[in-house]
């Protein structure tokens, strides 16, 4: 798909559900009595591969337009499946699912696609065989494919190496099933979804600075879900309208967690014109989000926010590149163990198109040697099949000079299927 420069995109649109929070309800959903209704859901590629999985341990669930409809079989009901469960891309379903699995009366086999099989689950495997867990990677490189026998569990403390919400999630849905009380401490809190929604669905967990605690869980009933619309997918949008020139987009019903949104506090560090409205406090925080074309100017993005933005720094580094002065991202080195190494990939190709930009070890420093912006010019990106890479340079490439060409551009549909459309609605 090719990109041109464009200017005066104003318009309102609602981005999907938030992808997180998508996969958390349809695990929980599946484990819980009764049934468990799920509206605004993310159809995405990698929430499609966890409903898949939950299909093939026996699980009835209905897929209309963004509902969903799970009849849950009960904390004990999944049944061993007859085939490898297929995670696709799905990096989230790789880890959670494993925590459950851990604990099954059964044994299974988990394998992805060719990224996900160089993707690290070592990070999974440590602690949940620390908790009783026969995980074992099966071709012995600490990847997918896994081979899983559930065992009987027993509670721990695990203190997390890196603040990670799939590692916390992993190892307290294991928890769930586990003797005893199992509780993980992160460096930093990593986003909480998992326990929100435990707590949602009547799951006693509790959380004290940067430590979550669960103890083995009785039977809970089914809910109704509304998922809030991904801030990681309106992160796009938000940047759009802050370095289009004579642009105004408000994005709504927003997801703005505290341990998601520090976009928003990136945006405000950098200048940019940004107002939160419609406010809603109640479980999942939301909000309607509007930007205006902005003066913007460069920044130092590091620490403890760094979980609070990971899957957006992508992005960041195009607004930088578009921002007055010296932006340094540092304290990301995940982001070289995500579906790509997603620093050498931004610096890449933003070098080709004129950027001044360099890698470090753990992120990037972006208009080191220039006050205001070079011109940037379109080019030919490999996003390496990463959904955000291919919708970070889409961005870009409608604020650079000539075309960019984005082959593989229907990669988004793993997190946005109708992210072209979206943008094309904005006029």
């Amino acid at each position: 798909m090719i990109f041109k420069r464009k200017t005066n995109l104003t318009g309102t649109i609602t981005v999907p559900g938030d992808k997180s929070i998508s996969h958390r309800a349809i695990m929980l959903g599946s484990l819980a009595n009764g049934t468990t209704t799920i509206t605004n859901f993310l159809m995405g590629a990698d929430c499609l591969s966890t409903i898949d999985c939950f299909r093939k341990m026996g699980v009835d669930i209905d897929v209309k337009d963004d509902k969903v409809t799970i009849q849950g079989v009960g904390l004990h009901g999944l049944k061993e499946p007859s085939e490898t469960l297929d995670v696709g891309n799905s990096g989230t379903t790789t880890r959670l699912i494993s925590g459950i699995l851990a604990a099954q009366n059964f044994s299974c086999r988990l394998d992805g696609d060719d990224s996900l099989r160089k993707r690290p689950m070592k990070r999974i495997i440590t602690p949940l065989s620390q908790m009783g867990a026969d995980i074992k990677s099966e071709k012995d490189n600490g990847c997918v494919p896994l081979i899983i026998n559930g065992k009987k569990l027993k509670g721990i403390h695990y203190d997390s190496p890196v603040a990670s919400a799939q590692i916390k999630s992993s190892i307290l849905l294991a928890g769930l099933y586990a003797d005893g009380e199992t509780s993980v401490t992160e460096p930093s809190l990593s986003r909480n979804h998992s326990e929100i929604m435990f707590n949602q669905f009547g799951i006693d967990c509790k959380s004290e600075g940067t430590t979550a605690t669960v103890k083995t869980a009785s039977d809970f009933n089914g809910i109704d879900i509304n998922v809030p619309g991904d801030i990681s997918s309106a992160a796009y949008f938000l940047v759009l309208g802050l370095i289009t020139p004579n642009s105004e987009i408000t994005v709504k019903n927003v997801g703005i967690n505290p341990t998601r949104d520090g976009i928003i506090k990136v945006i405000e560090m950098m200048g940019g014109n940004i107002t939160l409205a419609n406010v809603n406090n109640t479980g999942e925080k939301t909000a309607d989000i509007t930007v205006k074309t902005s003066e913007l100017h460069g920044c130092t993005i590091g620490g403890d926010i760094i979980p609070t933005l990971i899957d957006e720094i992508p992005v960041i580094a195009v607004i930088a590149a578009y921002a007055k002065g010296k932006t340094i991202i540092k304290d990301a080195a995940e982001l070289k163990v995500k579906e790509s190494n997603r620093i050498d990939i931004m610096v890449s190709h933003l070098k080709a198109m004129g950027c001044d930009i360099k890698a470090t070890d753990d992120g990037m420093i972006i208009n080191e040697n220039v006050e205001t912006p070079n011109k940037l010019i379109g080019c030919k990106i490999d996003s390496a099949l990463d959904h955000r890479i291919a919708m970070s340079f889409a961005i870009c490439g409608l604020n650079a000079d000539g075309e960019t060409d984005i082959p593989d551009s229907d990669v988004v549909k793993i997190s946005y299927p109708n992210f072209y459309e979206d943008l094309e609605s904005l006029g």
